[in-house]
Order: C-alpha cells, then sequence, then structure tokens
C-alpha cells in the first residue's frame, strides 16, 4: 500500500512540474509574440 502512494505522489509531483513548465513556456512565448508584433495603429 504505501509503495503504490509513494508511486501516484511522484506521478503526481512529475504531472506537475510538467504543467508547469509548458505553462512557463507559453507565458515566454505569448510575451515575445507582443512584442515583435507591429503595434495596431488602428
Amino acid at each position: 500500500m504505501f509503495k503504490k502512494l509513494l508511486i501516484l505522489v511522484g506521478v503526481v509531483g512529475v504531472a506537475a512540474v510538467v504543467a508547469k513548465k509548458m505553462k512557463e513556456a507559453n507565458d515566454e512565448r505569448a510575451l515575445w509574440h507582443e512584442a515583435t508584433t507591429s503595434p495596431d495603429l488602428r
């Protein structure tokens, strides 16, 4: 039982790290897109 719980905690931890990295990458990509596109001067 303890071994299964430990594995579950490990999997959840890895998933959290991966989700955080993906969010950071997406935020940075959006920031670069905003910084490098020409302004809409309508």
